[in-house]
């Protein structure tokens, strides 16, 4: 994450912290959708810890609380393929997916460091983690400036790539799960747009 975007998240939740209701924050964060990515919930957890180390328990709660906000406001409960999960477990599914991304985009999409932790969720590596990475990519792709966008959605390739080749769990629900994160980037990275990256994506689709 370069240091530009890293201010720009911690000017985003310092902005969050000043907020005196529900409905300001949900404003604020509709208005700064480019913001709310994988480098934001980073950024959240960090500022989390400083402020648990300073004794302010309170604040830190708040945070990790607001974690959940980008979530809330996809309304994935309204999705068919999600209506028979309750709200926790679809916050379950919600955290795992930032952190699997987290992991990927922090080791440049190493296998040594995502596949570990795959494996400790194998239970969630099924058609609603694809539901859930569909909604949220789309609509934080759909956001997000041009730059962005592209970087996250290399992440996003590259989590795909990762899903695609992991041996263990149901073979059909991680090529359902990379299909999807190559659909979701195929909506960004057009062919006018990013000619290069739209073919490597489609080859990486064709191959899945």
């Amino acid at each position: 994450m370069n240091e530009k975007r890293q201010q720009a998240h911690i000017n985003l939740i310092q902005s969050l912290l000043n907020c005196r209701s529900n409905d300001e924050i949900r404003e604020i964060l509709a208005a700064n959708q480019g913001l709310v990515d994988v480098g934001f919930l980073q950024t959240v957890e960090a500022v989390t810890k400083i402020f648990l180390q300073q004794g302010d328990e309170k604040t830190a709660n708040w945070l990790q609380s607001l974690a959940m906000q980008p979530m809330e406001a996809l309304n994935l409960d309204t999705i068919v393929d999600l209506q028979s999960l309750g709200e926790e477990e679809i916050k379950a599914y919600f955290q795992f997916l930032m952190e699997v991304l987290q992991a990927t985009e922090n080791s440049m999409g190493n296998c040594q460091v995502v596949y570990p932790l795959l494996a400790k969720n194998i239970g969630k590596l099924d058609g609603a983690l694809a539901e859930i990475l569909r909604c949220w990519g789309t609509n934080i792709l759909r956001k997000a400036q041009a730059d962005e966008a592209e970087y996250l959605a290399a992440v996003i390739v590259e989590f795909s790539n990762i899903i695609k080749q992991f041996p263990w769990a149901n073979k059909a629900s991680n090529m359902e799960i990379a299909i999807t994160g190559y659909e979701v980037v195929l909506k960004v990275c057009t062919k006018e747009a990013l000619p290069i990256d739209w073919a490597a994506t489609q080859n990486n689709l064709a191959n899945a």
